[in-house]
């Protein structure tokens, strides 16, 4: 009989250890992500790029809940048949947070609001670009294993305050809120619609 007590006490606590485990998730563990983002539009002969490479990395502070920042950098261009019309480099620094909800099996579903700085200057035309804002994301993220998973992520609200301040001239200063907004990098679009990043970003994460 105590023996028979003793098998059973030790299949519970083994079961509550597991079931402890479980509910840590991901807690404590760290990941590394770069978040890759491109946009092509071409009209006539006029043809407009904007690619963003933002390197990130975060920590779980509970088992569905991240945070974490990125650095990273911007090209945005603009070119028709006589050569390049504009081309701005950008330096990003996002702090983020990030909720997961498990969809099904290694598929989860994530929602991120972000905070971007971004500066930098158009070449060009000698213009200093600065913006700050608010990104509300949302995106899927499978785990290939439990080190590794590839994500995909689109913008879905976004408010922003952009400065464009050129060497000769006025400074303007644009207010912007955006729902799912589509970037362009046409210089008359910074103006009336100012959205820097790209809407459409993927990328590779590792947790360790």
């Amino acid at each position: 009989m105590k023996k028979k007590l003793s098998l059973v006490g030790i299949v519970l606590i083994g079961l509550t250890a597991k079931a402890q485990d479980a509910n840590q998730g991901l807690k404590g563990a760290w990941f590394a992500t770069s978040q890759i983002g491109y946009q092509q539009t071409k009209t006539g002969d006029f043809k407009n790029t904007n690619v963003s490479v933002l390197p990130v990395v975060g920590t779980f502070v509970t088992p569905s809940v991240a945070v974490g920042a990125g650095l990273g950098f911007i090209n945005m261009k603009s070119e028709s048949n006589t050569g390049t019309t504009a081309k701005t480099d950008l330096i990003v620094i996002e702090p983020l947070a990030r909720k997961y909800w498990n969809v099904a099996g290694s598929l989860y579903f994530f929602g991120q609001l972000a905070a971007p700085i971004i500066t930098g200057k158009e070449k060009e035309n000698d213009l200093k670009v600065s913006q700050v804002g608010l990104a509300l994301s949302g995106g899927f993220d499978y785990f290939v294993t439990k080190s590794f998973s590839v994500e995909f992520s689109y913008d879905l609200a976004n408010f922003t305050s952009t400065t464009l301040d050129p060497k000769v001239g006025e400074k303007t200063t644009v207010t912007n809120f955006g729902l799912a907004h589509v970037a362009n990098v046409d210089s008359a679009y910074l103006v009336g619609n100012p959205n820097l990043t790209t809407p459409l970003s993927f990328g590779f994460k590792f947790i360790f």
